[in-house]
C-alpha cells in the first residue's frame, strides 16, 4: 500500500477544512471495509485518508418526535440491523443492514460507506430510496439536501463534490399502516453482492386501498432506481394479489440490466418480478397488522 497521511478530525467542521486543503486527494475512510481493500488492490491511492471515527456527530442514530429517523453516515450496518425502533418502523431498512457481509464485517461497515461506494448492488441504497430518505450534505456553503433517489449520478458516483461531507440520512415517519421489505439474490448466503436487490413500501388508508407505494431496484441499472410505473399501478386501488403481480411485471420495465459473470440480463429482469412480487406480499401484510 502506498504511503499516505492520516488525519483525525474530531468535528464536522474539521473534516471540511481538511477537505477544504486536501481537496481531491483526500478519502474519507468510516469502517474502512470497502476503501481499504481498494487502496491495498491498488485502485485507488489516495495522498492523505481523513479518518471519521472520533466525529461522535456522525454516529448519531435517534428517533425525532414528528420527523422520522435520522442516521448518521458512520452508524454501523450491525446497529441499523439490530436497534429495536428501525426493526419496527423501517424493517425494509434493518433488513438491509443484516445483509452487508457477515457480522464482523457489519461491525465495521457504515450507512455512509455503503452509500457513497455508490456500488449499483449496495443493499442499504433501496430501502433509503423506497422510504423517500434524505441525504444531508455539508459543504463550505453550508448544508444542502438531497433526495436519496437523486444521490447517484452513475456507478461509484455521487452528487458529493470533493469539498463536501455526508453527514446523515433524514428518513421521514412511514406513519400508520405502513410496511417496507427488503430482499435480494446472492449465490451464495453470505458474503456475497446482490444480482438483484428489492425494495418495497406500502402505506394503506381505508379499505385496505394504497395511499402510497415505493418500489426502488438496485443491480439492475447504473444506480438505484424507482420503478415508478409499478408504483403508480398499485395507489389509489385495493392492493390485491392480480394487482401485486401486474406491479411485478411493470416493475421489470424500469429496469435495465447488463449481462456479466454473475448473471444474464433476462435472469435480472425475472428476478427483478419474483422479488417485487414477494417484497410487495411482505410490505403489505406488514401494513395490515
Amino acid at each position: 500500500m502506498r504511503r499516505f497521511h492520516l488525519a483525525l478530525p474530531r468535528s464536522i467542521e474539521d473534516c471540511l477544512k481538511l477537505l477544504a486543503e486536501r481537496g481531491p486527494e483526500a478519502k474519507l475512510v468510516a469502517g474502512g471495509t470497502d476503501l481499504l481493500p481498494q487502496m491495498k488492490n491498488g485502485l485507488i491511492k489516495p495522498a492523505a485518508v481523513i479518518d471519521l471515527s472520533g466525529v461522535a456527530d456522525l454516529r448519531v442514530l435517534r428517533r425525532e418526535d414528528g420527523a422520522g429517523l435520522r442516521v448518521g453516515a458512520s452508524v454501523a450496518a450491525r446497529e441499523i440491523e439490530l436497534d429495536p425502533y428501525t426493526r419496527s418502523a423501517y424493517p425494509a431498512l434493518a433488513e438491509s443492514g443484516a445483509l452487508v457481509g457477515s457480522v464482523q464485517i457489519r461491525n465495521l461497515a457504515t450507512v455512509g460507506g455503503n452509500l457513497c461506494n455508490a456500488a449499483p448492488s449496495a443493499d442499504m441504497a433501496p430501502p433509503l430510496v423506497a422510504l423517500d430518505a434524505e441525504a444531508v450534505i455539508a459543504g463550505p456553503k453550508g448544508r444542502r439536501r438531497v433526495p436519496m433517489a437523486a444521490f447517484f449520478t452513475g456507478v461509484r458516483q455521487t452528487v458529493l463534490g470533493p469539498d463536501e461531507l455526508l453527514v446523515e440520512f433524514v428518513i421521514p415517519s412511514p406513519g400508520p399502516r405502513s410496511g417496507g421489505s427488503y430482499l435480494r439474490h446472492t449465490p451464495r448466503r453470505e458474503l456475497d453482492i446482490a444480482v438483484v436487490g428489492v425494495a418495497s413500501q406500502v402505506t394503506l388508508r381505508d379499505g385496505g386501498v394504497c395511499a402510497k407505494a415505493r418500489i426502488a431496484l438496485a443491480a439492475v441499472a447504473p444506480v438505484p432506481l424507482r420503478a415508478t410505473a409499478a408504483e403508480q399501478s398499485l395507489e389509489g386501488q385495493a392492493v390485491t394479489p392480480d394487482r401485486i403481480k401486474r406491479a411485478a411485471d411493470l416493475a421489470i420495465e424500469a429496469a435495465r440490466p447488463i449481462s456479466d459473470q454473475r448473471g444474464s440480463a433476462d435472469f435480472r429482469r425475472h428476478l427483478v418480478r419474483v422479488l417485487t412480487r414477494r417484497t410487495l406480499t411482505t410490505a403489505l401484510a406488514r401494513a395490515s397488522a
